[in-house]
């Protein structure tokens, strides 16, 4: 019988232009609809680009900000996820122009994301003779981080949007306005300096650890 009822609770979800519409005609409580519906994601997102909780809550009330001020702008017929990631993005990069630094989280790295393709760190490792100990987790997040931080920016974001935020190529295209095909291609090309990078940073560690 709970079970019943709860079912009958469940409504079909309002669309993001559907919500749009009903903020432009003052429905408050359907713009939080829409801060709810992406607040996780796109925090994920920023906090790992980041690696500062308290810069990512900050730039997370930007980004919602720069939703509201926008909305009367924006084509509702237009994917609305993609322009937060894009707006989310951009605050992002200007933040690592005062500060580089990010991080990403270990499990995230090791989840595949479909299209049968390898995990990050299958990629990234799979031609390296990785001793055991230098493999620990501990330090191999560490290289990683560091590999990552020193990508460009343009590639960096599609690693980041791709295996952060679980974004498709489609997706990583529309949030940085860019052909699905060029995405994928920059995912691509990050894979062998991310190798390079990672093979150099394992190389310092191994001695260090043996001495």
């Amino acid at each position: 019988m709970q079970i019943q009822d709860c079912a009958k609770t469940q409504l079909p979800a309002i669309s993001d232009a559907m919500l749009m519409q009903q903020t432009l005609g003052g429905d408050e409580h359907a713009f939080e609809t829409l801060v709810q519906r992406y607040s996780a994601t796109l925090f994920n997102f920023i906090c790992r680009f980041l690696g500062d909780y308290d810069q990512a809550s900050d730039i997370l009330q930007q980004v919602f900000v720069q939703l509201y001020v926008s909305l009367s702008n924006l084509h509702t017929n237009k994917p609305l996820k993609a322009w937060l990631f894009q707006v989310a993005r951009n605050r992002c990069l200007d933040e690592l122009r005062r500060k580089h630094t990010h991080a990403i989280h270990f499990s995230e790295l090791e989840a595949t994301t479909g299209e049968d393709e390898l995990s990050l760190l299958a990629a990234i490792a799979d031609t390296l003779p990785l001793p055991e100990e230098v493999a620990e987790r501990h330090d191999l997040q560490a290289c990683l981080q560091q590999a990552i931080q020193e990508l460009p920016p343009k590639y960096r974001s599609v690693v980041l949007l791709r295996y952060v935020s679980q974004l498709s190529y489609a997706e990583i295209g529309q949030a940085l306005q860019m052909p699905e095909a060029t995405a994928k291609t920059y995912f691509q090309r990050a894979k062998p300096l991310l190798r390079a990078t990672l093979s150099s940073l394992l190389q310092v560690e191994t001695p260090r650890r043996s001495a």
